[in-house]
């Protein structure tokens, strides 16, 4: 398909979504929605702070069974593999089946992988139990298919952002993971967080309502897309591009949330719970400002919030990238001696600023797809949010061998801007390709005084993932 085409697909996705808004949600109260966005944001804090549990126990198990860096990154990894292999599988079955049921029986068979970790006693066993927990991690896409079918073209920005704030739980575990591990042992932590996973699924079910796309499904007033039609826009390029912004913004995310802990006790000798509260100052910001950066893309543009998250992550990732290093310059009167190095406060504050601007590009980049698949939010937020998924399986696992290989703390954050840098090439690539398209289609026009004017927002220059 031409870019052009791509283009004139978009306008009809986007215009489609107002319509498609407006007949689910008639005859729905008004209170409905947010009750739903409520307790679907309560639902995916739960879900997020218990699929980044093993950052923190994962730290005790490395003790116990003395394991090396690559296998540590394998362990604190493995829940994100299920999380983001079944996003896409659950994105399906809920746009079929409707978010509420899958979301509440996904949580009570979670809660029972997460106590069988408590059982655990050998590596393979830890892996198993954790591939099981790890489908917390898939909740995300069963909620976006949810809490979208619930509000227009809009709103979805700042509902999706709100939704997205329950990567919260992040940081409620790597605060309050450790202070339970200390004060009652990680395994009768893990049998809590397996408690109240179990007791959040039946809540869930029992005050909640099916979203209006599923009712009217049900009362048989709409007919339920079949698999063909759902995996239909998986052959658009833009969609793989979503997902490689995706990869970087989330999947790094929860990378480096699992990751700092043990890189603050390596790095900067400081102890599991210290370690733990400046991990929760990366994650804390991030989850919190997620629902401010679908705000934003709801007024300037999902384009532009991309454009700066990808702009100050890459400068953060160069300078966090730096490792300590000491200089010798050949001065006139002798040599001269000189060090470069980050600081643990340089070290915060720079983490605390990139957690922000992934956070705020998470949200943009799920501003785009009920814009423009509204009718495919389950299947292509499925597979974006699994792709991001993966980079949070992959990149601690990447990290782990480079430690190995390099022998060098901060390569970690050169794998990251180097991911950061293709990400905007990309981003920006495409952008120009389409304006030159918009530009070679005005050149057939006549150079008239009425023309003046098509190069802003409303004219044929406009691009609509702005």
């Amino acid at each position: 398909m031409t870019q052009g085409n791509n283009l004139q697909a978009d306008q009809q996705g986007e215009g489609g979504n107002v319509t498609s808004a407006a007949s689910t949600l008639s005859g729905q109260t008004s209170a409905a929605p947010y009750r739903a966005l409520a307790l679907s944001t309560i639902a995916s804090t739960i879900c997020f702070a218990v699929w980044t549990l093993f950052s923190i126990i994962g730290v005790k198990i490395k003790q116990e069974l003395g394991l090396d860096d690559s296998e540590f990154g394998l362990l604190v990894a493995t829940p994100v593999l299920t999380g983001a292999l079944s996003r896409f599988f659950l994105g399906l079955i809920s746009d079929k089946f409707g978010g509420r049921r899958i979301f509440s029986l996904l949580m009570l068979l979670t809660a029972l992988a997460v106590y069988s970790v408590s059982t655990a006693s050998s590596l393979n066993m830890f892996l198993l139990a954790a591939l099981g927990l790890g489908f917390a991690g898939g909740s995300f896409a069963v909620g976006v298919s949810y809490v979208s079918k619930w509000f227009d073209r809009s709103r979805q920005g700042t509902a999706l952002g709100v939704f997205g704030a329950g990567t919260i739980g992040t940081a409620i575990t790597t605060f309050g993971a450790p202070l339970l591990v200390n004060a009652m042992g990680w395994r009768h932590t893990v049998k809590l967080y397996a408690a109240v996973m179990a007791v959040g699924a039946v809540l869930f079910y029992l005050l909640t309502q099916d979203d209006p796309v599923t009712s009217a499904h049900a009362s048989g007033t709409a007919k339920a897309k079949g698999i063909a039609d759902q995996l239909a826009p998986l052959a658009k390029l833009q969609v793989w591009r979503f997902s490689l912004y995706y990869f970087f913004v989330f999947g790094a995310f929860v990378a480096l949330a699992s990751w700092l802990p043990r890189y603050y006790m390596g790095m900067y000798g400081l102890t599991l719970a210290k370690a733990g509260l400046l991990t929760t100052a990366f994650a804390l910001p991030a989850a919190a400002f997620r629902a401010l950066g679908g705000w934003i893309a709801d007024r300037i543009g999902a384009r532009t919030v991309m454009y700066l998250t990808f702009t100050v992550s890459s400068i953060a990732c160069f300078a966090l990238s730096y490792p300590a290093t000491d200089y010798v310059v050949h001065g006139i009167k002798g040599p001269i001696a000189f060090s470069f190095g980050i600081t643990l406060t340089s070290f915060v504050i720079l983490t605390v600023v990139l957690g922000f601007f992934m956070a705020i590009g998470m949200a943009a980049v799920y501003k785009h797809i009920p814009v423009y698949y509204p009718e495919h939010v389950g299947a292509v937020g499925g597979l974006v949010g699994a792709i991001g998924g993966l980079g949070g399986f992959f990149l601690p696992i990447a990290f782990g061998v480079m430690n190995d290989l390099t022998g060098v703390w901060t390569s970690c954050f050169m794998l990251l801007f180097a991911l950061v840098s293709l990400a905007v090439l990309w981003m920006h690539g495409t952008i120009r390709l389409m304006e030159r398209s918009k530009i070679r289609a005005l050149g057939t026009l006549p150079a008239l005084p009425e023309m003046a004017g098509l190069d802003r927002p409303n004219g044929i220059l406009a691009g609509n993932d702005r």
